[in-house]
């Protein structure tokens, strides 16, 4: 008889201490920062508000720049795709909590946003234990559309030429990050749902509950 081929062990994850996690952990630490700047004097500042601008894109830049690097160099950890998506949502969360504040953002846009993130957030943490929900690419799609209104309307466009034309782009765009971050919670909630129904946690359950009613 042939000896059977020895099933390969499966491979380790990678460690969370790599420089992707770093990004993420930095892109969190510059959310205090960009709000402390972009407050300042009541959000009239124009320097202050170019410094919380610049502050703000090097966060952006930050959040695809790790993934890159994690999905090129395969060190891709559950710690990042669990954190990386909390790190977003705290970036442009405080964005519109800081821009309703300084009245440039309605306060129920910033509800309806924020209310929206929190519930995904809560959502992934609940199903966790049938696996992670890593950010999808409708997600993505909205995390842009979001820092790209919110940069333009954390910038002094007062003291740009076309600043009303500036100021109309940034609310369209407003609008269309609106629509998808409502669009993308209900499609979160039906992969959750899948989710919970096809992991290997289910299945198990689903056959210890089999075995149950077998027995006489």
């Amino acid at each position: 008889m042939s000896t059977p081929a020895p099933v390969p062990a499966p491979a380790p994850e990678p460690s969370p201490w790599n420089l992707p996690n770093a990004l993420t952990v930095l892109r969190i630490l510059l959310v205090p920062v960009f709000v402390w700047l972009l407050l300042r004097d009541g959000g009239d500042d124009a320097a202050s508000r170019w410094w919380a601008f610049g502050v703000f894109a090097v966060a952006i830049v930050t959040d695809r720049v790790d993934g890159d690097i994690a999905r090129a160099r395969g060190i891709v950890t559950n710690f990042g795709k669990v954190a990386d998506p909390i790190a977003d949502k705290a970036l442009t969360g405080a964005g519109f909590i800081t821009l309703s504040i300084i009245d440039v953002i309605p306060w129920w846009v910033s509800v309806v946003v924020i209310a929206r993130e929190l519930g995904i957030t809560l959502m992934r943490f609940f199903v966790i234990r049938h696996g992670v929900m890593p950010a999808s690419r409708g997600g993505k799609v909205k995390t842009f559309l979001q820092a790209q209104a919110l940069l333009i309307l954390m910038a002094p466009l007062w003291v740009l030429p076309w600043s009303r034309v500036w100021e109309v782009v940034g609310y369209v765009i407003l609008a269309a990050a609106v629509a998808v971050t409502i669009a993308t919670a209900v499609d979160y909630v039906m992969k959750a749902l899948t989710l919970r129904e096809t992991s290997e946690r289910a299945a198990m359950k689903r056959a210890r509950a089999d075995r149950d009613r077998q027995v006489p």
